[in-house]
Order: C-alpha cells, then structure tokens, then sequence
C-alpha cells in the first residue's frame, strides 16, 4: 500500500485566503463592521468568487464571522461561554435553569427519537420548545421530548397548550427521581425553523447538544438543543469554567 507524504501536499488556496484575511480582520476591521462585497474581496485578494466563499464559509465556522439577514457579512464578537451543565444535576425546568418554556405540543416525536425514549413510533409524546438568550440575544433553541410515562400526573392539569402547557409538563417531570444523564455534542446545520428562531440563515453551522435524562433505568426524557456555533464555546461540567480560547470572553449563564 502506498503512503502519502502530507508535507508535499499544497496548501489549498481558500485556506490560505482564510489566514490572510483573519489576519485582515484583526488589522483592518472592528467587531460588528460589515465587509465588503464579495466581487470587491475576490478583487482585492486576486482570487476566485468561489475560493472567497471557501474561506468565508472557514471564518463563519470558526466564529470570526456572522452572516445576518439584510445586512451582509460582518465581523463577529468574541464567542460567550455557555454553561451546558448545572451545578448539580437536576431535571429541565429547576430554578436555575436557563431556558425559556415557549410552546408544547403532543405528537409523535421523529423516529430517532422513539426509538431513544423506546416508545412507539406513532405513539404522540410532549415535545417542550424552550430558548435560551444571553445579552438580549439568542443563542440557543431546544426540543425536550418526554413521554407520558414520565409525566402520569399531567392529565388532571388544566393548561392545554402553550407556555402554560409546557411549564406543567417540566413541573410534573421534576416530581421523578432523576439517577443520572448523559450528553453528546456535534456540528450541524440550523435547519429552517432552527435559523428563524436564532436569527441565522438555513444551513448556518450550529452545535447539537442531545441530553438523555435517566429514571428507572429508561431515559425519561431526551434534550436536543441547538446552538449557534458563531457565538457560543459551550462549557460542561460542574464548574464550567475551564476555557481554553485565544482572545477576551464573556461568560453566559
């Protein structure tokens, strides 16, 4: 079998547009200031439209960048540190949790997720959308699925829809004995209701955070959160607060 020299291999030419110009946004630009049209950088920098957007779409990954509607491309600010983890492991909904309830819904849930909650595939569960805001912004959108079995006391509660609806369904669920949970985070795309709620644009990157919650040996309910991966660096564990970053953060709680 052949080898591959890796240090014979070229650097692709995005890629060291994208070094030149994050040196360009250190130097030349200011948080929030938009930059030119994409004919004029392609011209600046003597290369191709689609080699720019190679290395714009690099930046916009790396959190440099953020592309808004109506405005263009602007220098983003520096990522906020978002606490994934509570100080003590507690169900969705405590005191000093976060996020928003906004809306609840009984339906059946997608099918990897039945098959997580080990429900029926048509059986309808409470889907809970909640959000999260940090310095008047958002910055994180969730889906909270958790099935009736989890939540046997909600029937007799009079609130049938709407934030109402979801604030009982997180009530009735912290009435169980939580014995543990488990997190798994990736790199997404926002899909289209994702991008509306966090102001981003459809197939921006994004951070999945998906949350088994354990109770009698079942995950009772399952979290999947999605973040805007331009402005947030997420933190785990109790303490939250060991950062490896290279240049000034703010801390979101």
């Amino acid at each position: 079998m052949g080898t591959t020299q890796l240090e014979r291999v070229p650097e692709p030419k995005y890629w060291h547009l994208r070094t030149v110009l994050s040196e360009a946004l250190d130097s030349e630009f200011e948080v929030g200031e938009v930059l030119p049209n994409e004919r004029d950088l392609a011209a600046r920098f003597g290369v191709a439209r689609a080699t720019l957007r190679q290395a714009l779409e690099q930046l916009e990954l790396e959190g440099r960048l953020q592309r808004r509607r109506g405005v263009g491309t602007t220098v983003a600010p520096p990522r906020v540190g978002v606490a994934v983890d509570t100080p003590e492991h507690a169900w969705p909904g405590t005191a000093d949790d976060a996020w928003q309830p906004a809306d609840c819904v009984l339906a059946a849930p997608p099918a990897a997720v039945a098959d997580a909650l080990e429900t029926g595939r048509d059986e309808p569960v409470h889907t809970v959308r909640r959000s999260r805001v940090s310095h008047g912004q958002p910055v994180a959108a969730e889906l909270l699925y958790v099935p009736s079995s989890s939540v046997p006391g909600l029937p007799a509660i009079d609130a049938p829809s709407g934030a109402a609806r979801a604030r009982a369904v997180l009530r009735e669920l912290q009435r169980g004995t939580l014995e543990g949970r488990e997190s798994a985070v990736e790199l997404g795309s926002a899909g289209t209701d994702d991008a509306k709620e966090l102001d981003r644009l459809p197939g921006a990157p994004v951070l999945v955070v998906t949350t088994r919650y354990l109770a009698e040996g079942r995950t009772a309910a399952l979290s999947v959160a999605t973040y805007r991966a331009d402005t947030c660096r997420l933190t785990f564990g109790d303490s939250g607060d060991v950062q490896i970053h290279h240049g000034p953060e703010t801390r979101a709680s």
